[in-house]
């Protein structure tokens, strides 16, 4: 059988022709098309040249012009580019050394034979291209990964609340078995087996945890790719905090052993998410006085979820009322101080607003933010004008702004029925 490969001066080719090298030729030309259409195409035209073929197809149509004898010199130019052999004075193997995404490799082949060894180093080529490690290290476990991720949390640019999620689901991912895993034995099957408690929301945050870590992993090159990590099928909101449920609040709280203040707090706090829509923690309790117009009665939100969350929200009378009132004689600084919080401002209520709820009975689906979602629905029905409603609240689509909407059945009842008869249907006797 002729030779399939040779090597002189540090140069290599292949000879495509023979069955047992064109997996190698195949590496080859994928290894070339990931470095750069220029080299790749190259490549082509020097293995089409060995063959002699005016033309190859190896998932790839390239147009051949160019002379049989520019061809030749093509390919061994494209070869020392990819990967060079070479002998070391006191070793009887042909070592490999090639440069990928600025890093460079080097190691032996253990053959002695060209042939064999310019198959090795094309693997060897194909590997650290495709998976970006060609010397593993010892594989990490996800406890021992989960520090680093966890620094990285603390230090990268993320919003504070963003943070805190992937804290949580660290948490909860430590009370299951894959914890303890390696990282490189974590497949999509075992995600799927993941059991958390709490709702869909809670199983997603645990689950968006661990696809955010693997893919830092992978980014680190600490596993060669990343799993695919499916999510659980999440519900929107059903439940608005409306009129009747603020007074139940109101009442339960006044029932609560709380400090006159904090009772005036929660009120203001609930009133103000019912007629405001604006977003608790990072638009409400950061509201600062320099963004209260008294004269147009406007509060301007400088800083939200979205671009389209910097608006202007009108205040309604009972808005107006509390706002003045809190602010005092103050003309500047946070609306709602508080000397507990580093931040210097009104943080969280949920403790409070869970004891209220408890004790007013309301379902444990009932949170603060069904104020924005009652908001929403209301000013929608009185108004009519969408555009008007995504405006003030800081809503980019209708498809965003329709999840907002718990249109009441009495409606479709009442359109119905406008018109009907009122008197009893006779019926045939």
């Amino acid at each position: 059988m002729a030779s399939c490969g040779y090597l002189t001066a540090g140069r290599f080719c292949w000879r495509p022709n023979l069955d047992d090298n064109r997996d190698v030729s195949i590496l080859l030309l994928q290894a070339a098309r990931k470095q750069g259409p220029l080299l790749h195409n190259r490549v082509v035209i020097g293995l089409a040249a060995l063959d002699g073929r005016d033309s190859v197809d190896y998932h790839t149509n390239v147009p051949l012009t160019r002379q049989r004898n520019m061809r030749v010199a093509s390919v061994r130019a494209a070869m020392e580019e990819l990967v060079k052999l070479f002998k070391k004075t006191k070793s009887r193997f042909y070592w490999f050394d090639f440069t990928i995404r600025g890093q460079r490799y080097r190691g032996s082949t253990g053959e002695t034979k060209a042939t064999r060894a310019t198959k090795v180093a094309s693997m060897k080529l194909a590997q650290t291209v495709e998976y970006g490690e060609l010397f593993p290290t010892k594989p990490t476990s996800l406890a021992e990964f989960s520090e680093r991720f966890l620094g990285w949390l603390n230090e990268a640019r993320l919003e504070e609340k963003t943070r805190k999620y992937y804290r949580n689901g660290c948490r909860l991912l430590r009370l299951t078995p894959i914890f303890s895993a390696r990282m490189t034995e974590i497949t999509t099957e075992q995600a799927d087996k993941l059991t958390f408690s709490g709702s869909a929301a809670n199983v997603n945050c645990a689950l968006r945890t661990l696809r955010r870590m693997l893919h830092k992993a992978e980014e680190w090159k600490l596993i060669a790719r990343a799993p695919k990590i499916k999510l659980m099928k999440e519900h929107g909101r059903n439940v608005r905090l409306d009129a009747d449920a603020e007074e139940k609040l109101v009442q339960a709280s006044m029932r609560c052993k709380w400090r006159p203040r904090t009772k005036e707090l929660f009120r203001n706090i609930v009133a103000l998410m019912r007629d405001t829509g604006m977003r608790n923690e990072r638009e409400l309790f950061r509201m600062r006085i320099e963004n209260l117009d008294w004269k147009n009665q406007t509060i301007f939100v400088p800083d939200s979820k979205t671009p389209e969350g910097r608006r202007l929200v009108p205040m309604s009378r009972r808005v107006f009322e509390i706002l003045k009132k809190c602010c005092g004689t103050r003309t500047e600084g946070w609306v709602f101080l508080s000397k507990r919080s580093a931040s210097g401002h009104l943080r969280s209520i949920c403790n409070l607003f869970r004891q209220a709820r408890n004790e007013a009975g309301l379902p444990t689906a009932l949170v603060l933010y069904c104020a924005r979602h009652d908001y929403g629905t209301r000013v929608l029905m009185r108004t009519g004008n969408l555009a008007a409603v995504m405006k003030t609240m800081g809503h980019r689509d209708v498809k965003t702004a329709m999840h907002y909407q718990h249109p009441e059945l009495e409606i479709v009842r009442a359109a119905l029925d406008y018109g009907a008869p009122t008197n009893a249907i006779e019926t045939r006797v």
